[in-house]
């Protein structure tokens, strides 16, 4: 059984820890983007890995629950705990630091409160990249990106946060040190403790920092907005686009006209690559070596991909604030999706040759439980697509929340047929325990309740998510 978080938890922690540790105003940690999750807790922000070893040691012996806290962008609920004894909120905000760069191994350590785009930036300044990539990376932390595995833009090329990480330091349930910052390419000593915590949503110990894998910078960069007749040719394009450039594609993301038609209702404002919205389109984005023009590939490619029927109209970059045009395009979308509301947003992933079946057949069924709009985007090289149903023009969200479980368990149960994943790139959480429950395999829960026990056997790191808690109900 955990016990709450009190006064006493406050005034013993502040005797034992620096006064800056500690946040009295703590609305800002107790909600997340979407609005839909309120938490509770005493919010303590470390500036050491060994304060927060001690913290949480304290934790351990009172069995007190705590969670962890990143750059609160999560939109899965694994960042706040609302129900259940109040627990102490962890924060890595001041964990900031670049502890190290290794400019000849492509290296870079880094704690786990720094910025994604410091990361990048950091990255950059030795002559290298740090490729993952999404649109809250001017304020997600990389511990909170490591801890639910984050995809983005770049998976196609570089593949999910995990492929970029060579080793960690974490601090266990117990309040003890796992040393696993690695910079080893190769280390075949027994379990893989690093790709255990990977994904693990902070269920499992609080990492600290990282040792982060770089790449070198492609000597020239390019992108192009190419309209497609269906979601069928999209695929057809992404394989001819693979055949005659490799690994140069760094992203291949399929946008809807809806999204579109949301940045033109609410904004942010932006260029409209076409005279009219195509009902597809496909942004590609690419990187290559020196001694390649880019926007000549995307010529060439867009030439073979017309004559083939894969595209009808295109729009080639012909300058780096061309290519920030295009890529502003994607990244509103997101933005325009929130100011709309939706009913139900889902981030799913499938397999590719099933995409466009799924998309037709979501449309179909979900016409079966209401009348909505439905902006279907994402990272087509992947497979994973954030598929969003919104209420009609004129209609709020509140108007069908009557129809919010019954619009997920459309989508989620169609994925789960088709073989595919309901949390693709954003984690559990908590929103997503009962589905985890519902469409997971009965032996990898298993599996996976066996690792919990053995390593929190208190049940204190991030109660709820992930993993049903025995008192939830």
């Amino acid at each position: 059984m955990l016990t709450p978080a009190t006064t006493d938890t406050l005034a013993d922690l502040r005797a034992a820890l620096p006064a800056d540790t500690f946040r009295d105003d703590t609305a800002p940690y107790l909600t997340e983007p979407r609005g839909r999750w309120a938490g509770s807790g005493i919010v303590v922000a470390p500036r050491t890995t060994d304060q927060v070893a001690q913290i949480v040691r304290y934790c351990h012996e009172r069995r007190i629950a705590v969670v962890p806290y990143g750059g609160g962008t999560g939109l899965v609920g694994g960042q706040l705990m609302g129900q259940g004894d109040v627990p102490l909120v962890l924060s890595l905000e001041r964990m900031t630091a670049i502890r190290a760069t290794y400019p000849s191994e492509s290296v870079l350590v880094a704690e786990a409160g720094a910025i994604l785009a410091d990361v990048q930036k950091a990255a950059e300044d030795i002559g290298r990249m740090f490729p993952l990539s999404l649109a809250s990376e001017g304020s997600a932390r990389i511990g909170g990106l490591l801890s639910t595995n984050a995809g983005g833009v770049n998976v196609l090329r570089y593949g999910n946060a995990r492929a970029q990480c060579l080793g960690l330091e974490v601090v266990r349930p117990d309040g003890s040190i796992w040393n696993g910052l690695s910079r080893l390419r190769k280390d075949n000593t027994g379990y893989d403790l690093r790709d255990l915590m990977i994904g693990a949503e902070g269920t499992l110990g609080i990492i600290t920092a990282a040792a982060l894998r770089l790449v070198p910078q492609p000597a020239a960069v390019g992108a192009a907005m190419l309209a497609v007749p269906s979601p069928a040719a999209a695929l057809d394009l992404l394989a001819l686009a693979q055949s005659r450039l490799g690994d140069g594609i760094s992203a291949f993301e399929m946008i809807h006209r809806q999204g579109l038609d949301f940045l033109d209702e609410v904004g942010p404002a932006f260029k409209a690559p076409f005279a009219a919205h195509p009902e597809w389109m496909v942004l590609i984005d690419i990187g290559m070596p020196a001694g390649l023009a880019p926007d000549a590939a995307l010529e060439t490619l867009f030439e073979v991909a017309a004559e083939a029927g894969l595209v009808t109209d295109g729009v080639i970059a012909r300058s780096g604030a061309d290519r920030d045009a295009l890529w502003h395009i994607r990244e509103s979308i997101p933005e325009a999706n929130r100011r709309i509301g939706s009913i139900s947003s889902h981030d799913i992933s499938l397999p590719l040759s099933l995409v466009p079946d799924f998309i037709v057949e979501g449309g179909k069924r979900l016409a079966q439980v209401g009348h909505f709009r439905i902006n279907c985007f994402g990272h087509l090289g992947d497979g994973n697509l954030h598929y969003n149903v919104f209420p009609l023009l004129g209609e709020a969200r509140s108007d069908h929340e009557d129809k919010r479980a019954a619009v997920k368990d459309c989508v989620h149960d169609l994925t789960h047929e088709m073989g595919g994943s309901v949390s693709a790139e954003h984690g559990v959480g908590r929103l997503k325990v009962g589905d985890l429950e519902k469409y997971g395999d009965p032996a990898k829960l298993a599996m996976m309740r066996a690792i919990k026990l053995a390593l929190d056997p208190h049940g204190i790191m991030n109660p709820g998510a992930v993993l049903r808690t025995l008192t939830d109900d």
